[in-house]
């Protein structure tokens, strides 16, 4: 297991310590680590290696990981101190049930509240996602769908809730296109919310976005325990961070 801090860039550093606290400078660091994979799941944090690292004292260190925890991208260990989280059956269900909310959320605002140049880059996006050529594209055109959706809500706190979701799929293995016929179903499922958003449908696309990430919560179960939710068990598995649906 990559146990490893990346090293501070020079002119990040002093940018960031110029920019605000040094608990910002080093909660940015460490989260681009777990987002980037340099951290993976189980990793062990210590305060005075991190400290260390990063020319800083142990207490912007501390907040940073507080911070972290907060968000759920660090847990904290009685016996093991700060640990990047590791996901169980029980939390990627909580997961995507979150998503699911939020997502739908998202598409029915935005079907009352974008705006006709909105809508436009979204039928852009959504057409590229056809020239997708292998699963890490299709998964990075449908986050840039998914967050354009999300702005053209034009709902300042559901921005900042998907935000933290957002930050702790990260956690997940590799992305959901990777199943054989993902890529086709997700293009289509993704046609349909946007359709339904500019035909300012707000009902059925939010129940589009829903029935989107379900499906791809299916397939994420079963691509990490090999079984439905029903039955899946609840046990702590870890998981590499990656592309996500």
């Amino acid at each position: 297991m990559n146990t490893k801090l990346s090293k501070p860039r020079r002119e990040g550093a002093s940018s960031s310590s110029a920019a605000g606290p040094l608990g910002e400078f080093v909660y940015d660091r460490l989260r681009a680590d777990i987002r980037e994979q340099r951290l993976l799941p189980g990793t062990r944090l210590r305060e005075v290696e991190i400290a260390e690292k990063y020319g800083v004292s142990r207490t912007p260190v501390r907040e940073a990981l507080k911070r972290l925890a907060t968000e759920g991208l660090l847990a904290l260990s009685a016996s093991r101190g700060f640990v990047v989280t590791e996901l169980s059956n029980s939390h990627v269900m909580q997961l995507y049930a979150m998503r699911e909310v939020l997502e739908g959320a998202a598409a029915r605002f935005a079907a009352e509240q974008a705006s006709p140049l909105e809508i436009q880059s979204l039928q852009q996006l959504c057409a590229q996602l056809e020239h997708a050529a292998t699963p890490a594209q299709m998964a990075a055109g449908n986050r840039r769908l998914h967050d354009a959706i999300v702005a053209a809500s034009h709902n300042v706190y559901l921005l900042q809730a998907m935000g933290v979701l957002r930050d702790t799929l990260e956690l997940l293995g590799t992305t959901t296109y990777s199943s054989p016929g993902r890529m086709a179903t997700g293009c289509r499922e993704n046609a349909e919310i946007v359709e339904r958003i500019a035909a300012r449908d707000a009902d059925g696309a939010e129940q589009a976005a829903r029935r989107h990430i379900h499906n791809a919560s299916l397939l994420r179960l079963k691509m990490l325990f090999g079984q439905e939710p029903a039955s899946a068990p609840d046990s702590a598995a870890p998981m590499r961070p990656g592309q996500i649906d």
